[in-house]
């Protein structure tokens, strides 16, 4: 297989999840400040345009954070990505959609690119703002779903982990204070084997 990963984007968790898997796969970086993700070549991948997009063993691509995480969780159900449970993995899923949906796509994208939204100064100020806003009650709101269990996901770090880990990747990046059951969570993930190899392998 093979992952369309740009460095720090929310990608970086689904490389986090093939390394947890341990299946060999090939990353192709994709540099987004260049525009690379405009490219001919990378839209015959992906017409959308953006990472993730994971290149499978049968030729198929699958894009989407949310549709490759399930689909690497059922495809090497061994790993224990989402539980087996049919209600304690809906729960995953849910936490795993408000993660992506809201705190990265509403919170975290008008943040950290509000240019992309709006044009004038001031109008991409108050977008910031708003953006931050909405990140920051987000990961209050999985920090009181966490609690005092070290994983979203059960007894390990599953589908909703590799999500968090990415937006509280980036709340370090802009100096968010994070709560205390995120801050543990975060510097857990940091100890794994699989973050570490995830994040060394990005270009900086």
């Amino acid at each position: 297989m093979q992952l369309f990963h740009a460095p720090r984007a929310c990608s970086l968790g689904i490389r986090i999840l093939l390394e947890e898997i341990g299946v060999p796969h090939q990353v192709a970086t994709i540099d987004l400040s260049s525009g690379q993700q405009r490219d001919a070549a990378f839209l015959a991948v992906n017409p959308k345009g953006k990472v993730p997009a994971l290149l499978r063993d049968d030729g198929t691509v699958l894009t989407e954070f949310q549709a490759i995480a399930l689909w690497l969780a059922w495809r090497f159900p061994e790993a224990g990505l989402v539980p087996n449970d049919p209600d304690a993995a809906a729960q995953v899923i849910e936490a795993m959609e408000f993660i992506v949906g809201t705190v990265h796509m509403r919170g975290f994208a008008l943040a950290l690119m509000p240019r992309k939204f709006v044009s004038t100064p001031s109008a991409q100020e108050e977008l910031r703002a708003h953006g931050l806003r909405v990140a920051t009650d987000g990961l209050h709101h999985v920090s009181t779903l966490l609690g005092e269990a070290p994983w979203l996901s059960g007894s390990r770090p599953g589908v909703a982990d590799a999500a968090l880990f990415y937006v509280t990747y980036w709340a370090k990046t802009l100096n968010i204070d994070l709560p205390a059951a995120l801050r543990a969570f975060y510097n857990q993930m940091l100890k794994r084997p699989s973050v570490v190899r995830a994040i060394d392998a990005s270009p900086s």
